[in-house]
């Protein structure tokens, strides 16, 4: 594994962290000011991270201490600067899973990795 990928892998893992721990600055922390996120519930699109953290400050509330939230299968692929992953995210509670499927882009930006674009999606019909 190169470092690039350890990197990556490590901000894949920080975010799911982040997610159980319902900590918002730390959701925030490796994503680019000019985010675009493409997402299963509405919105549909989110530009700019201040619109992404809304998307989260309205779904934090639901995750329960007992929640889970993982990413398996995950595959990154890193050039000098930009990069991609792509993961099954898992998030579960005591009732039904919801898996789907989860897409990142990122650039090295003044040498540090950055999240500029995430894509989730389910399965059509589910």
């Amino acid at each position: 594994m190169t470092d690039d990928e350890a990197a990556i892998r490590a901000i894949i893992e920080r975010q799911s962290k982040a997610v159980r721990d319902r900590e918002l600055a730390e959701i925030r922390r490796d994503h680019a000011d000019d985010l675009l996120m493409f997402d299963v519930p509405a919105p549909l699109q989110s530009r700019g991270l201040d619109a992404y953290v809304d998307t989260w400050t309205s779904f934090l509330p639901h995750i329960t201490p007992r929640m889970k939230f993982e990413f398996t299968e995950v595959e990154v692929t890193a050039g000098v600067d930009v990069a991609f992953a792509t993961a099954i995210g898992h998030c579960f509670d005591d009732g039904q899973p919801i898996d789907f499927r989860w897409t990142t882009g990122l650039r090295k930006r003044d040498g540090r990795w950055v999240i500029t674009h995430e894509h989730h999606s389910v399965p059509a019909g589910k």
